[in-house]
């Protein structure tokens, strides 16, 4: 499965970091890429992870979510 995430306020390449690193930690979460530029963050995964758990992830490292997207 893969579900996109939109938020607004990725400015830096760090931001890429901490939420590859937080949303990488979550079981079931087989891969993470984040554009920063495009306030756009892609997780593969299987279908024990939610759309709704990632957007609490990321919420919780401090990225307010727009909008949740998943597709198998």
């Amino acid at each position: 499965m893969k579900t996109n995430l939109r938020t607004d306020d990725l400015t830096c390449p760090s931001c890429i970091k901490k939420i590859e690193t937080g949303i990488g930690k979550t079981e079931g979460v087989t891969g993470v890429n984040v554009k920063f530029n495009l306030n756009k963050v892609t997780v593969e995964h299987d279908d024990t992870v939610t759309g709704e758990s990632l957007k609490n992830t990321v919420e919780k490292l401090g990225y307010p979510v727009k909008s949740v997207n998943t597709s198998a």
